[in-house]
């Protein structure tokens, strides 16, 4: 750079302000300033650093001398000192050389007192030491007897303040002991505080025990009785403060467990300590509970003819100096004693005392081990406390003489677990049940409050005609027609095809599984399904969590009684039988589960009650109702218990008791079965009160339409329900004995709103699944279309009767109303009941209504008309029996044909099983039908017949309509109903 450059004449200190930089220079010139400054900076440090280590070592060197220098001027006066002693001692020498003996005994005397008061002053000042040794190594006895010995070497050099607060001669000489006498001050209350936390523990063994309270006796100059009310009262404490230790700390079984391990402790360790036999039964053996350690250990403290502890301890500092023996009798042989005599604690306090400790902890053990239960939301938490609490009390080391200790302490075996946990547990449990049914039936009554509104929502949207987001299950719900004949790959299990009946029989009653199309056979829907298997996974929760408090499954079959003895050693009182309180327990769960299905009943009522509008939703809690018992296999075992299991296994079995008689099979019926027995009964009766109002309103429904159509009065609306005639010509005989032929013609169809009113009610039972509808409920229904059909035609009578101008009834009508009339009592009344006639069955409304319409009919055209009337009724009746299906039943289907009818008349007639079968519409199977028939006929045909007929048969197999024919040929035979016996089909051969 050039010397003439502005930046490198700068200096440092004539920087003042940077902003009169940046107007002066340029920013190359600033950045070159900026360099030359930190460069400079750099400098300085390295010159400061330099300094200060330089002026560090010249310190160091003047404090080394200085030292040095302190050494040599002490070392040069204490040379100078000792030639002054030594010079003064040759001086004395020179004068005293002719001594007494006297003087020195005297001055022997004199050196021995010294140190005497020398070893005291030594074993002074180390007994502290010694006394924290033995506090941090937890033997509190040692040191309460090295603190007392402290206290009687006070009161030997009379280390006490002297009047007017002045120090004694030997505080005086001796300043350092005036600190050691304040600091073996506080050795008291630091022994006392240390050996009554030490009564707390639970992991402490009974000589420890003993020797903490002896210390406490003897500190505290107190008697045995004070000695057991300080041992209670810590443990006392040790309980308050495991009950409130903080939860996160340890876990609630861990804290219960301590509790009953503290406890059983506290009983063991009272008798070890405290108790003394009576007078004249001999101490226990060495292998056996030993007793009485207060009283031995103190005796090994104080007594004089015995060797004490405080002396061993002495004497351990014989071996270490020579100063030991300078100490006098009354220190070397100290023996703390006691003012008082310590006497044994009599049976009956000792017994009075221990009670009244029990009560007033089991009061405390009661209310904390309550909250803390709080935080147990399990049964399988519970059974693990239990079980925990079980395997200590059933150990060795407390089963085997907790019994004997009980009676010598308390007069009476103590149950710790019976007497102190066992109600809290069931409490807890019983609580646990109920909150948790209460949950499942809380959930349950909005999964239906749910279902009902889609149900409704559905039908809303089914009515409009517009539905394009409404789920197939509410679909199902509204049409079960559509449900039952849609097809699902859960229709079939998965193992259909390698697996038989039988086997699937017991897979699924022990899976708990059932295919779909036997759930479409009994008609129930997806989401009766999904209801039934969401309370049923609900319930098998509780059950599986309540099987961890119950015993097992293999001694699930035996007594309770028998089972806990069995579990644990039944000999010793200390363990505890662990399910005496299964009935107890599954009583809680059956009454829970009983109260929750009656909840959701309630709801089912108040929903019922509330007139809805949705037969769909009715329908849907009728048929819940109905499968709530069949679906959710565990709300039987919940109420059944234990019972159920065994139920369930005799069902796998044969059976074998038939030949009982009711009464004993009456009599043997358990409370737990007749409470099922009694909620299933709810169940049923809830779901028929649901049906029923199904069926009331859907027969005021469809009658409504009926009788409008009756009781039309123009006679173009007559004339447009009228149906088609038949001619029949009849063989009758004149005055002069000829016979004359003549016609007439008589209805036989019933009226349109006749066939209407029958075909509705049809498709409305088979929409809901009829074939699933209880019997009863579906007479109900067919009872309620008669009555309102009757009610209609009584109205009809009135019509006539009481106004005018209203079409008059012919005798054709009257024909046709008749025909319609009768044959609505015949396919709409009930089954005949047994004792009871036909008559007396039916409503006097239909008798009255009859003569009524015969009324207007001619007498002898009456007589004439009511035989092919009747045949024309019965026809018909037959032939709509497949149609009418579930309206007529199978009692109507198999009706005898009358005498009075021309047996070559072809029937189109369409027999049905007569049993009542999984679909009763169905017509029998050929193969069952052939094998009915060749058992009937199998006896009735002769031998010399059979080659004939199979010859014969033989011949007209191959020819046309020989199927038909032979199915002709076997109507007669009637001795049981099949698909052979088909007229229409004889019809079609002929």
């Amino acid at each position: 750079m050039m010397a003439g450059d502005p930046v490198l004449s700068l200096r440092v200190s004539d920087i003042k302000d940077p902003t009169a930089l940046f107007e002066r220079y340029s920013t190359e010139e600033i950045r070159r300033i900026e360099r030359k400054v930190r460069g400079e900076i750099e400098q300085k440090k390295e010159e400061l650093r330099q300094m200060v280590g330089e002026r560090y070592r010249d310190l160091i060197d003047a404090a080394d001398t200085i030292g040095e220098m302190r050494q040599r001027s002490e070392s040069v006066v204490e040379s100078i000192q000792d030639m002054q002693q030594y010079c003064h001692t040759l001086k004395q020498g020179r004068n005293g050389v002719g001594g007494t003996r006297q003087e020195n005994q005297n001055q022997r005397q004199w050196q021995e007192k010294f140190y005497t008061m020398a070893s005291q002053i030594k074993l002074l000042l180390e007994i502290p030491e010694r006394i924290w040794s033995a506090m941090e190594a937890s033997q509190y006895l040692q040191a309460t007897q090295l603190y007392l010995l402290c206290c009687h070497l006070h009161s030997q050099l009379q280390l006490e303040a002297a009047a007017g607060g002045l120090y004694s001669p030997v505080l005086a000489r001796f300043p350092i002991l005036v600190r050691q006498v304040a600091t073996t001050g506080h050795f008291r209350s630091t022994i006392l505080l240390d050996s009554r936390s030490l009564l707390r523990g639970r992991a402490v063994s009974d000589q420890a025990i003993a020797e903490a309270l002896v210390s406490t006796m003897l500190l505290e100059d107190s008697s045995p009785r004070q000695a057991l009310a300080d041992f209670l009262l810590a443990r006392k404490a040790s309980i308050h403060q495991l009950l409130n230790q903080p939860q996160h700390g340890a876990g609630i079984k861990a804290q219960v467990c301590s509790l009953v391990e503290l406890l059983v402790t506290t009983l063991f360790q009272a008798y070890a300590v405290f108790y003394m036999p009576p007078e004249g039964v001999p101490r226990p053996g060495e292998g056996v509970l030993s007793c009485g350690m207060l009283f031995s250990t103190l005796e090994n403290v104080t007594s004089s003819t015995a060797t004490g502890k405080g002396r061993k301890v002495l004497q351990e500092e014989w071996s270490t100096g020579s100063w030991f023996r300078h100490l006098p009798p009354s220190i070397s042989e100290f023996q703390p004693t006691l003012r008082t005599l310590a006497q044994p604690i009599q049976t009956e306090q000792l017994r009075d005392t221990l009670q009244q400790w029990i009560n007033t902890c089991k009061q405390d053990i009661c209310h904390g081990v309550g909250t803390l239960l709080v935080y147990v939301k399990s049964l399988k938490g519970l059974g693990a406390i239990r079980d925990a609490v079980w395997d200590l009390l059933s150990t060795d080391s407390i089963s085997q003489h907790w019994g004997y200790v009980c009676q010598q302490l308390l007069g009476r075996p103590l149950a710790v677990w019976e007497d102190f946990l066992q109600q809290l547990f069931l409490q807890r449990l019983q609580t646990i049940t109920k909150e948790e049914t209460e949950a499942i039936a809380a959930i349950s009554v909005q999964l239906l409050t749910s279902a009902v509104r889609d149900m409704e929502d559905q039908t809303i949207q089914s009515s409009s005609g517009s539905n394009p987001a409404s789920s197939r299950v509410a679909q199902y719900e509204v049409d079960v027609a559509s449900f039952l004949w849609s097809e699902s790959p859960a229709d079939l299990p998965s193992d259909a095809a390698w697996v038989n009946v039988a086997q699937r029989g017991q897979q699924q009653q022990q899976q708990q599984q059932r295919s779909g199309l036997a759930m479409k056979t009994q008609a129930l829907t997806p989401c009766v399904q999904n209801f039934c298997s969401s309370l049923d996974a609900k319930l098998k929760a509780r059950l599986d969590d309540l099987q961890h408090y119950l015993p097992s499954e293999d001694t699930g079959s035996r007594p309770i009684s028998a089972t806990a003895s069995s579990s644990g050693p039944s000999d010793s009182s200390s363990s505890f039988h662990r399910y005496t309180d299964a009935p107890a327990v599954e009583e809680a769960l059956r009454e829970g589960c009983v109260t929750c299905v009656r909840h959701i009943l309630s709801s089912i009522r108040s929903q019922l009650d509330s007139a809805p509008t949705c037969l769909s939703a009715v329908l849907f809690m009728a048929r819940l109702c109905q499968s709530v018992g069949e679906l959710c296999p565990s709300l039987k075992h919940c109420i059944l218990g234990r019972q159920s299991t065994g139920d369930a296994a005799a069902k796998g079995t044969p059976r074998q008791g038939k030949k009982l008689g009711k009464s004993k099979a009456a009599a043997e019926v358990s409370p737990e079965q007749a409470k099922w027995a009694g909620l299933k009964e709810e169940l049923l009766g809830c779901s028929m009160e649901a049906y029923r109002i199904w069926s009331s309103a859907l027969a005021k429904g469809l009658v409504a339409t009926f009788g409008a159509a009756l009781l039309a009065e123009p006679a173009g609306a007559v004339l447009m329900t009228a149906t088609s005639w038949e001619d029949l010509e009849i063989q009758e005989e004149s005055e002069s004995g000829n016979s004359v032929t003549s016609k007439i013609r008589l209805p036989v169809q019933p009226s349109w709103f006749v066939q209407s009113l029958l075909f509705q009610l049809c498709v409305e039972v088979n929409r809901v699944g009829g074939h699933a509808l209880p019997r009863p409920t579906l007479q109900e229904l067919l009872q309620a279309c008669l009555v309102q059909a009757l009610h209609h035609y009584d109205m009809l009578t009135e019509q006539t009767r009481d106004r005018e101008g209203v079409l008059p009834i012919t005798q054709n009508r009257a024909l046709q109303l008749l025909f319609d009339l009768r044959y609505l009592n015949t396919t709409l009344s009930g089954r005949l009941e047994e004792g009871k006639t036909s008559r007396s069955q039916q409503d006097p409304r239909f008798h009255k209504i009859c003569d009524w319409l015969e009324s207007f009919i001619d007498p002898f055209d009456l007589d004439v008309f009511t035989p092919p009337l009747n045949a024309n009724l019965n026809r018909l009746s037959q032939r709509t029996s497949v149609l009418l299906g579930l309206l007529t039943g199978s009692e109507k289907q198999f009706a005898p044909r009358s005498s009075t009818v021309n047996s070559q008349e072809p029937y189109n007639i369409l027999p049905l099983a007569s049993s009542q079968i999984r679909f009763g519409l169905l017509p029998l199977s050929m193969s069952n039908a052939r094998k009915s028939k060749s058992s009937s006929r199998g006896s009735e045909v002769s031998p010399n017949l059979a080659p004939q007929s199979s010859a014969a048969g033989s011949d007209d197999a191959f020819r046309p309509g020989s199927l038909f024919r032979q199915l002709a040929d076997q109507e007669d035979d009637t001795t049981s109903p099949s698909l052979f016996k088909l007229s229409w089909l004889s019809g079609m051969a002929k």
